[in-house]
């Protein structure tokens, strides 16, 4: 019953045209932002120690572009619900799509897609159609709310795309590239590890960090090309993201140079405009010494 009453506000809401729920996202910033101060605090901690250079009016700055963009990115992905086809790929544009169809027509039936929480990755990750004959997986971490979980499910495969459960990861990606299908696997790369995890550290927005590691050691077992998504926010509502090769042969590779690459693009993407990253995220909840402590329990 949960699932039915979203279902329909959902639609309700996305039947609106896209200037109106823009007005609707200028109030819902007011709600999140000023009324309930939505991990206000975690958003402040996380821009003071990516950016201690820059003056307090500077990081607040940012912080009111990510609430602005934030409230953006609901009602944009509640817009999935209603909206065709040939204009999500046109407010959600990809380059270089060829990048892929080459290396298929090269022999990699399977490709794994690196991106992270920057602008609206729901928009990229809808649609299966943008590579020629390839269907499109996502990696999804499951909701704990079930109705709410299985709404996302839907409004992630309206297009064609499908999930796959983070537990399921390793097994699913395996037998796609055994069984030849011709498929783009998409990891949004940088969320924190859980703390049996912490196995590789580098710097990142000025901080040391923890990096899954989990695609990068897929591709190096399976030697599946490895992309990075570069998505830029061009205006209000348009994103446009580049298709960038990080490695056709990871088999080639030193260990972790992979996930070092994608931590330094993955930087550069969120300094380009900082407001665009999910700031909300507590991204540096673990250190060091909790890696080295965990090694020691086990």
């Amino acid at each position: 019953m949960l699932y039915s009453l979203l279902y329909i506000w959902v639609k309700l809401h996305a039947l609106l045209p896209m200037r109106v729920l823009y007005v609707l996202a200028d109030f819902l910033y007011i709600i999140i932002y000023r009324v309930l101060r939505y991990r206000l605090k975690v958003v402040r901690r996380n821009l003071a120690a990516s950016f201690p250079e820059k003056s307090e009016q500077e990081r607040r700055a940012i912080e009111r572009g990510f609430y602005h963009h934030f409230a953006d990115y609901i009602v944009e992905t509640l817009k999935l619900a209603h909206i065709s086809l040939e204009e999500l790929q046109r407010r959600a544009y990809v380059q270089n799509p060829e990048v892929v169809d080459r290396l298929m027509d090269a022999g990699h039936p399977c490709c794994l897609l690196l991106m992270g929480h920057y602008g609206n990755w729901e928009w990229y990750s809808g649609s299966t159609t943008r590579f020629a004959d390839a269907v499109m997986y996502q990696i999804y971490r499951p909701l704990n709310n079930k109705a709410v979980d299985k709404l996302f499910i839907w409004l992630r495969t309206k297009f064609g795309s499908r999930v796959i459960s983070k537990y399921e990861t390793g097994r699913e990606v395996v037998r796609l590239q055994r069984n030849k299908v011709r498929s783009v696997v998409i990891f949004l790369a940088d969320q924190t590890p859980s703390r049996q995890n912490l196995h590789y550290w580098t710097s990142f927005l000025n901080q040391d960090t923890a990096i899954l590691t989990g695609a990068e050691r897929l591709a190096r077992k399976l030697d599946t090309p490895v992309i990075f998504l570069d998505v830029q926010m061009l205006r209000r509502g348009y994103y446009t993201v580049e298709l960038q090769l990080l490695s056709e042969s990871p088999k080639e590779t030193p260990e972790n140079w992979i996930t070092e690459e994608y931590a330094r693009r993955m930087e550069r993407s969120i300094l380009r405009n900082p407001a665009g990253w999910l700031w909300t995220h507590k991204r540096w909840k673990y250190t060091r010494t909790d890696a080295i402590t965990h090694e020691h329990k086990g």
